[in-house]
Formats: structure tokens, sequence, C-alpha cells
């Protein structure tokens, strides 16, 4: 019995559509990390892209537990002396509301050339709306436990 690797051309790639109104942002960071990586499909081989296109609505209105507004803190630098930059999540919330549910997604997947490739189909609206209705997406819940 020979073990079946996948094609390239053989991976079957949907589109999910994650509404993140009152979500858990860990919670759902890791069920989408998990869907773009493709380790929810039998077929998922650790060197190849099997992963499905996500698409997140209302990123605006993720939660987050606690008094992570106020203490989680984002660091940039810009590579001089000197040049940290830090912003609290709430700041951030106010000013580019998608880019912290992509820094947590980013967070979970290789930091190689996959991990940027998989970030690609990783798309985030601060709307309810989105322009991918001709993908045909599906529903995806993620479960509170």
């Amino acid at each position: 019995m020979k073990t079946y690797i996948p094609k390239q051309n053989e991976i079957d790639r949907k589109w999910w559509v994650v509404d993140a109104d009152g979500q858990n942002l860990g919670r759902m960071a890791t069920r989408i990390a998990m869907i773009l990586r493709g380790k929810h499909k039998p077929q998922y081989v650790p060197y190849l892209d099997t992963g499905d296109f996500v698409v997140v609505v209302n990123a605006d209105k993720v939660a987050a537990t606690g008094s992570k507004e106020e203490k989680k803190v984002y660091y940039r630098h810009s590579g001089y002396p000197g040049g940290i930059y830090q912003r609290t999540l709430g700041e951030l919330r106010q000013e580019k509301p998608e880019k912290i549910l992509m820094l947590a997604v980013r967070g979970m997947l290789p930091k190689n050339t996959m991990g940027r490739k998989l970030l690609t189909k990783l798309k985030i609206y601060k709307g309810s709306t989105h322009p991918h209705e001709a993908q045909n997406p599906e529903t995806l819940t993620i479960e509170e436990e």
C-alpha cells in the first residue's frame, strides 16, 4: 500500500465566510489559520498549500477578553536606533481594525515562504459586505467552548 501524496492541481479549494461580530479574537484566529493551512482536510501534507480561502467580515467588531483593549501592545520598529513604535489594541482598532485579526492569524502560520503565501488567501473587511460573492462562499461558524 502506498501513501497518497496530493498533486497541486488535485487540491479542491473552497471559500469560507466568517462573521467576526462578537467572536473571540484568539479562538477565531486559530480556526482561520487551520483552514488556511488545510489541516481540516484528509489530504493535508505539511509541505503543500492544501488550504482554503477565508473571508472575514465585521472585523472591527471582534471581541477581546479582559483588559486587552488597554494592555495588549503591538510593536514595530523602523530599523533605526530609537525607532520603536507601539500601539495598544484599542488604538489599532480605531486606526486599522483589519490589522488586528491579520496579525493574530499571521502569528499562527509558518514563518517562511509558504506562510506568507497562505496569508494572501485571507481577506478581511471591517464592514458587513465583501466583493467575493461570485466565489459562492460557505458560512463558517466558530463554536465557543
